[in-house]
C-alpha cells in the first residue's frame, strides 16, 4: 500500500475472477427479463456484494452487463462479488432507447432492488458463488447515469415529473456506495436541453442521501450540454448530502475518468490506465473498510495518495 498512487497499488491478495453472464432473472411487468453478469473471485467466502450500474455512454455495449471490466475484474479480483444488471436504457434492448427523455430513471433503481430480491436465484443460477455471498455487506456503485441510480438507492430523492409525488427508491439493504462522475442538482444548474428532456433532474434532492458513499469527480468533467455548473456539479452528491462522505477528485479527468467502461475504450476523451487502476483501488479499499471498519486499506490508500509526489487526484471527507 506504499506504492505511488499512480500505480494500481496492489493489495493484499488477488485471485483469478470467474464471471457468468447472462444470469436471466423473470421479470414480470417488466420490458423484458432482467440479464445480469456476475463477477468473483474463485475462492473465498463470505463475500460482499457489489452492484454496478452502467452509463449512457456512445456504444452500444459498455452501457450493458458487458461493460466496465476495468472496474468488475479489479473488486472481483479482490474479494467482490459484481453484479451488472443491463438497464432498458441499454441500445443492447432498444437502439431508440437514448432519445431524449427516453431514460429509465426509476427502473434502473428497480432493477438493482430486483436483484437483491433474487439473490437466491443468483446463487442457483451460478452454483460456484452458493452459501459464499455476505447479504449484510452490499454496496452500490454506478457511473454517469449509473451514479444517479445509486444516489437514489442510498437515499437521494426527486419528484416526478409525471404526477408531482415526491420518489424514495432508497433500499436500506445497501449500506454504502461509490458515485462515480454523478449528475449533481436540479435547477439552475441545468441547461435548457437538460430541463426539457431530463426533467427528473430538476428536483434531485441530496439532503436525505445519509448512506456513507465515496463520490468521485474529474476536475476536467464539464458535461456542458447537462450543467451550467462546470466540473464541479459532479461533486454536489458529496456537497449537498450529509456525512458520512468522501470525495476523490482526479486531476485532469474527464467525464470517462480515464476509461472505467472498458479496456481500450475509443471514446473515452483522457484515456489513463494509471488513472483507472488509482480509481480502482481506491474505491476497493473505501468499500473495504466501509464494510470492515476495522481495516485500514481506505487510511493506507488515502495516505499514500497524499505523500505522492505526483497524485492522481485528491480525497476529502465529512
Amino acid at each position: 500500500m506504499s506504492a505511488p498512487a499512480r500505480t494500481a497499488h496492489a493489495p493484499r491478495t488477488t485471485t483469478p475472477v470467474l464471471s457468468v453472464s447472462p444470469v436471466v432473472l423473470p421479470a414480470p411487468g417488466r420490458a423484458t427479463d432482467l440479464q445480469l453478469r456476475v463477477s468473483a473471485p474463485v475462492t473465498g467466502g463470505e463475500l460482499p456484494v457489489v452492484l454496478l450500474s452502467h452509463g449512457l455512454g456512445f456504444s452500444h455495449h459498455l452501457s450493458s452487463l458487458n461493460g466496465y471490466a476495468p472496474l468488475a475484474d479489479f473488486w472481483a479480483a479482490r474479494g467482490f462479488v459484481v453484479i451488472q444488471p443491463t438497464h432498458l436504457d441499454s441500445r443492447t434492448l432498444n437502439p431508440d432507447s437514448r432519445a431524449p427523455g427516453a431514460t429509465h430513471w426509476r427502473t434502473r433503481a428497480e432493477d438493482m432492488t430486483l436483484v437483491l430480491d433474487r439473490l437466491d436465484a443468483v446463487e442457483e443460477a451460478v452454483p460456484q458463488l452458493a452459501g459464499r455471498l455476505d447479504r449484510s455487506r452490499i454496496a452500490v456503485a454506478g457511473h454517469s447515469m449509473g451514479g444517479h441510480t445509486a444516489s437514489l438507492l442510498l437515499g437521494a430523492r426527486l419528484t416526478d415529473p409525471h404526477d408531482g409525488t415526491e420518489v424514495d427508491l432508497a433500499d436500506p439493504r445497501i449500506k454504502a456506495g461509490v458515485l462515480l462522475a454523478p449528475p449533481g442538482r436540479g435547477g439552475d444548474a441545468l441547461t435548457e436541453f437538460t430541463a426539457e428532456h431530463y426533467p427528473f433532474f430538476l428536483t434531485t434532492d441530496f439532503s436525505t442521501m445519509t448512506a456513507p458513499a465515496l463520490v468521485v469527480a474529474g476536475d476536467e468533467d464539464d458535461s456542458a450540454f447537462l450543467t451550467v455548473s462546470g466540473p464541479d456539479w459532479h461533486t454536489d452528491p458529496y456537497t449537498l448530502a450529509p456525512g458520512p462522505k468522501s470525495l476523490l477528485t482526479l486531476f485532469g479527468a474527464g467525464h470517462g475518468l480515464g476509461g472505467v467502461s472498458g479496456y481500450d475504450v475509443a471514446e473515452t476523451t483522457d484515456e489513463d490506465p494509471a488513472r483507472v487502476a488509482a480509481l480502482a483501488h481506491l474505491a476497493w479499499a473505501y468499500l473495504r473498510s466501509a464494510f470492515h471498519p476495522e481495516d485500514p486499506a481506505w487510511r493506507e490508500a488515502c495516505d499514500a495518495l497524499a505523500a505522492d509526489s505526483d497524485p492522481v487526484g485528491r480525497v476529502e471527507s465529512k
